[in-house]
């Protein structure tokens, strides 16, 4: 079977859900081969393997981890050229969507961001995306040279297909233009006990509505075991970190629950959202726009209703 090569994503070696869904989509296409770019590989080969990875390439330089992106599209740019698989599977972090813009064009490929699937079909690799804030999907192939993807978080469910599973140590070689934009300093991001907003099963989102306090969404978040996401009006003034804002603007999540608290839902919002599995919405203006697209929708005041629900939740779980 063809190759489909996958960028790993992890942190010193823990593999993140992303990487399981990618290596999922990929087993449709191909055998898949995961890119581990880092240290840790050998505490990410046993969930690589479970999840269908049957070669591993390691690449650990330098010169790829003391800088930016450019680095890395190169290296995945001579895999390209050696492995020649039937596609390229990167997640659609801002991150990777970086990575993939610039490995198309070394490698004079088409790129297809934002998937949500991919499947063979006779015109080769198709992707399936939702478009247009959620309004529309649409089928999509490339036609010029490897297919490139970027794959959206939660897309699919990941499937384990146990094997066994080679590590094959690569030598890249990286250019000095590569090497123009070096990483001064690295700080670890500030743990807040919460699973991370574009990866999340449940969100729980805070507008205007909070007037600045997040306390009963991020209570009532941290009952669900979700992450906290804020609107664009949120963040612009001032009352949620920039990292949380859900938006076009912002993050696009797709969890299985998202409930909207004191969020109007401007097409803004809704474009970072609409294809949540179940939206929820809490907001005292039974006009709201945010109820045309809800599965649920609660009228009420959201410092009545969600330590009701927080309360309610805690009860249920004993």
């Amino acid at each position: 079977m063809t190759e489909v090569l996958v960028l790993v994503d992890h942190v010193d070696g823990q593999v993140r859900k992303t990487t399981s869904e990618m290596l999922t989509l990929a087993a449709r296409l191909g055998e898949p081969s995961a890119v581990f770019i880092g240290d840790g590989v050998q505490e990410a080969t046993p969930a690589l393997a479970r999840y269908g990875a049957r070669k591993i390439y390691q690449v650990s330089d330098a010169d790829i981890e003391s800088y930016l992106v450019a680095p890395v599209a190169e290296v995945l740019a001579q895999l390209v050229e050696s492995a020649q698989p039937a596609a390229v599977l990167l997640s659609s972090s801002a991150h990777g969507k970086e990575i993939a813009a610039r490995l198309a064009i070394k490698t004079d490929s088409g790129l297809i961001t934002d998937a949500v699937d991919v499947e063979v079909a006779d015109a080769g690799v198709l992707a399936t995306q939702s478009v247009f804030a959620g309004s529309y999907t649409v089928k999509s192939t490339v036609t010029h040279g490897t297919p490139i993807f970027t794959v959206k978080p939660n897309s699919a469910t990941p499937q384990e297909r146990p094997g066994d599973c080679q590590v094959e140590v690569v030598n890249a070689t990286v250019s000095d233009a590569a090497k123009a934009s070096r990483i001064a300093e690295r700080r670890e991001k500030r743990a807040t006990g919460r699973p991370e907003l574009s990866e999340a099963a449940i969100v729980v989102s805070g507008g205007r509505g909070t007037a600045g306090d997040f306390s009963p969404v991020e209570a009532f978040a941290d009952v669900l075991g979700a992450a906290v996401g804020a609107s664009r009006a949120a963040v612009d003034a001032g009352w949620y970190p920039h990292t949380s804002q859900v938006g076009q603007t912002g993050k696009q999540v797709s969890p299985q629950l998202y409930v909207a608290c004191g969020i109007s839902g401007a097409i803004q919002h809704r474009a970072g959202m609409q294809t949540s599995k179940t939206i929820i919405a809490v907001n005292k203006d039974e006009e709201a726009p945010i109820f045309e697209l809800v599965d649920f929708g609660v009228v009420g005041d959201l410092f009545t209703v969600l330590p009701q629900a927080t309360e309610a939740v805690q009860v249920q779980k004993g």
